[in-house]
């Protein structure tokens, strides 16, 4: 699936399904177009999480840009309170598609509310500034921050940039504040009060706001 919600069960529907279902009421449209990661995450629902074979986020091709517009041009928007980019795997590892999808829903409703959930390693990534480019395309970015020590955040997301990788990250998070407006650290319910206390408190020290949500089992 390219443009998915959730149902009322709280499982992956496409977009257009889930409007067939349930036809009154706005929610958010997620959009999914790479299976790639620059981590391999021991947490990762892409690993643990059991798929249904009709409605399956991993992508057998990613799509291009012109197959992913044309899926939106498809649903309703006036249904459509938020729309988030982030893929079955990190949605920045195809930064330019992402840059010019996110162009074509503010040029087509520049009202609409988007947000990008990402690991952050953008910069790590590509070797230079990434968060400048988000500048008037997404009014949030999520990201996740895991854990409150790098060497933990290193074990956790087993990513290939080094425990270096933590401090990008951060770093990644403060600079994007003055692009965008709201950003927003997250952690996972279940990993105790102790360290949830921790991962606010560094939080804090940079001026980011930290969430906790809801450690999604399979």
């Amino acid at each position: 699936m390219i443009v998915y919600t959730f149902n009322k069960d709280h499982k992956y529907v496409n977009f257009a399904q889930s409007v067939a279902e349930v036809p009154t009421g706005r929610r958010t449209a997620y959009v999914n177009i790479t299976n790639r990661c620059n981590c391999s995450c021991t947490f990762c629902l892409r690993s643990l999480k059991t798929m249904s074979s009709v409605n399956n986020l991993w992508l057998e091709q990613e799509p291009t840009v012109a197959e992913a517009i044309a899926d939106f041009e498809l649903q309703d928007w006036s249904l459509i309170r938020e729309i988030v980019f982030c893929g079955f795997g990190e949605p920045t590892m195809r930064l330019d598609d992402l840059l010019e999808l996110m162009r074509y829903v503010k040029t087509k409703d520049p009202t609409m509310k988007t947000r990008l959930n990402t690991n952050g390693l953008s910069d790590l990534e590509y070797g230079r500034e990434t968060a400048p480019l988000f500048e008037g395309l997404l009014d949030t970015i999520s990201i996740s921050l895991n854990a409150s020590m790098p060497q933990q955040y290193l074990q956790l997301t087993r990513n290939r940039f080094g425990e270096g990788s933590y401090l990008g990250m951060l770093d990644f998070a403060v600079k994007a504040k003055q692009y965008v407006p709201n950003v927003v650290m997250t952690v996972v319910d279940n990993i105790g009060a102790a360290e949830i206390a921790a991962c606010r408190e560094i939080c804090a020290d940079r001026g980011l706001v930290l969430r906790v949500r809801p450690y999604e089992a399979n």
